[in-house]
């Protein structure tokens, strides 16, 4: 008897795995159809890095996942900075310390936008999610755009991170039709 239980809990385990597998592909196929930026292996493999979005049975739910995922890799983000800062071996501060400014903000807007998602107001969260993307090219800036330009220790990261939260503002965008 226990035999049998296991079976149908392992069966509706694999099941519910099989259909959020499904939803995650479907999604990203939609997505970066629309939005030539996204990359679909890049927005699949992110979201099946993310456990929760294994479990995600709906579009909304997969928003929450990547964007809390674009919220981890931000944190990650600001924790490199403080580190270089602690570390005192750059040579110019000031654009650390206005990444870390960036970052911090950008940690803010996600966090904001899951709870706008939640409430169904779509076109503020995308507003706040893109307010926190633009985090990364102003970092970028604060390197490039300097009299004496310097390159940037957050480049890749900062691309990275700029797809991660592209995710989730493209799966908003499919939410708002």
């Amino acid at each position: 008897m226990k035999f049998l239980l296991y079976l149908v809990m392992f069966i509706l385990l694999l099941n519910g795995f099989a259909t959020a597998q499904s939803l995650i592909r479907h999604s990203c196929k939609k997505a970066s159809a629309n939005d030539p930026k996204l990359k679909y292996d890049f927005c699949v493999k992110s979201l099946k890095e993310h456990p929760q979005s294994k479990t995600a049975k709906s579009l909304e739910e997969l928003v929450f996942a990547s964007t809390k995922n674009a919220v981890s890799k931000t944190i990650s983000l600001k924790e490199m900075v403080n580190k270089i800062l602690k570390e005192d071996k750059y040579e110019v501060e000031t654009p650390l310390r206005n990444c870390l400014e960036l970052y911090t903000g950008a940690i803010d807007f996600l966090n904001q936008s899951l709870d706008t998602v939640k409430s169904r107001d779509y076109k503020v969260a995308t507003m706040l999610m893109s307010s926190a993307m633009d985090a990364t090219g102003d970092c970028e800036s604060g390197y490039t755009k300097r009299k004496k330009p310097l390159k940037s220790p957050f480049t890749k990261e900062n691309d990275v991170l700029f797809h991660m939260v592209l995710i989730p503002i493209a799966f908003t965008n499919m939410l708002d039709i």
